[in-house]
């Protein structure tokens, strides 16, 4: 394997931390001098945290960033502890003002197309996380219709709960926030959702929480017919290897790409490699590459750095979203896949990190 430095890591430094409640900070960081450009974020996008780990050496996680990018505040993430989660109750327990902790920049496709669309947020616990993210943003600098379904255990467990009060004041026009409490009501069923969901079915919606709630939130609005392209869900996935490292894969040694694709999920099992180097075009922020030279053995992603192309990316291991792409013709096979599901794939949605090409010319555009 031929391995390059990685240039995407950051040193941050903490500049406050707030108790949100009992099981929740939110942790504020300082952006250094001249990497603006690198933290220059979309509502609803996720930052990747180098936690120590005696175990590990470091334990990388993704933490969706709760702060508005348009609103002058330090760049935020909100962070809930989890019974055994070693990477929550560390940062919950340690970081504090002053602290360092290396960061990956924002990443991540669970982001509005437009902040004047009408949209219908669904949290789950600190599932709301992004969606207070997006919430914020598009009251500030929106001008659609917000709906938001916030559920959680009890009332000691809502996250941002007096703010979320002072914005449905400040903006009764425009935004509706519905609290659903377990303790309460139980827990919310399908049908229910449904109900609550039939008056907005014009909306883009976002869900963001538990598996089981999203779970059942999506199949909703399946059977509500939301079209796929205003159905988003964001998904938590523990990253399992180091992205923080010196050294990342760019050309996979024959014996994997023999083995690349055997237990993907959604693989016909009928792609073949092309013969010779593939055209390659691009569409990133707004400019488009094109490459005549893209090697059957080389990732999207490591062909793109290769080319000086300053693509997105995070746990390089297919087990978050930072990387996709959508795309527009051509064909590619995933080497591994833990967050996109079939209707992802139809989508036409791919991880540029974990992507071969299978046909001779392939066109993408990132989110």
């Amino acid at each position: 394997m031929t391995a390059l430095m990685d240039t995407h890591v950051f040193d941050l430094t903490v500049v406050d931390v707030v108790e949100e409640t009992a099981d929740a900070h939110s942790v504020s960081f300082a952006v250094p001098g001249g990497a603006a450009e690198e933290f220059d974020y979309k509502p609803g996008q996720f930052l990747t945290l180098a936690v120590p780990s005696d175990q590990t050496g470091v334990a990388a996680r993704c933490y969706s960033l709760s702060s508005s990018p348009h609103d002058g505040g330090p760049l935020t993430v909100t962070v809930k502890r989890t019974a055994d989660g070693y990477a929550s109750n560390w940062i919950c327990d340690n970081l504090r003002e002053g602290d360092t902790i290396k960061v990956l920049p924002p990443a991540g496709i669970f982001t509005p197309a437009s902040l004047d669309a009408d949209l219908l947020l669904f949290g789950g616990g600190s599932g709301v996380t992004p969606i207070m993210s997006i919430t914020r943003t598009a009251l500030a600098h929106g001008t659609g219709k917000i709906v938001l379904f916030y559920a959680n255990r009890d009332e000691k467990s809502v996250i941002f709960a007096k703010e979320l009060a002072a914005l449905a004041t400040a903006h009764p026009e425009r935004l509706l926030v519905v609290h659903w409490l377990e303790s309460v009501q139980g827990l919310p069923t399908q049908d229910q959702m449904k109900a609550f969901i039939e008056p907005f079915t014009s909306y883009d919606a976002f869900v963001c929480g538990p598996a089981p709630f999203m779970k059942m939130t999506i199949a909703a609005l399946r059977e509500l017919e939301f079209p796929r392209e205003r159905r988003h869900q964001e998904k938590f996935v523990s990253l399992g290897g180091n992205p923080f490292g010196d050294a990342v894969e760019v050309k996979l040694a024959e014996e994997e790409l023999a083995e690349a694709d055997s237990d993907t999920a959604f693989d016909d099992g009928e792609s073949v490699a092309p013969q010779g180097p593939v055209k390659l075009e691009v569409e990133l922020d707004g400019e488009t590459h094109t490459f005549d030279d893209w090697p059957a053995d080389t990732t999207m992603l490591a062909h793109l750095e290769a080319k000086g192309v300053k693509a997105p990316y995070s746990c390089r291991e297919g087990e978050c979203s930072a990387c996709a792409v959508r795309l527009l013709e051509g064909e590619v096979k995933m080497i591994h896949n833990d967050v996109l599901d079939k209707d992802d794939m139809d989508d036409g949605i791919r991880l540029a990190c974990q992507a071969l090409p299978t046909t001779d010319v392939v066109r993408a555009t990132y989110h």
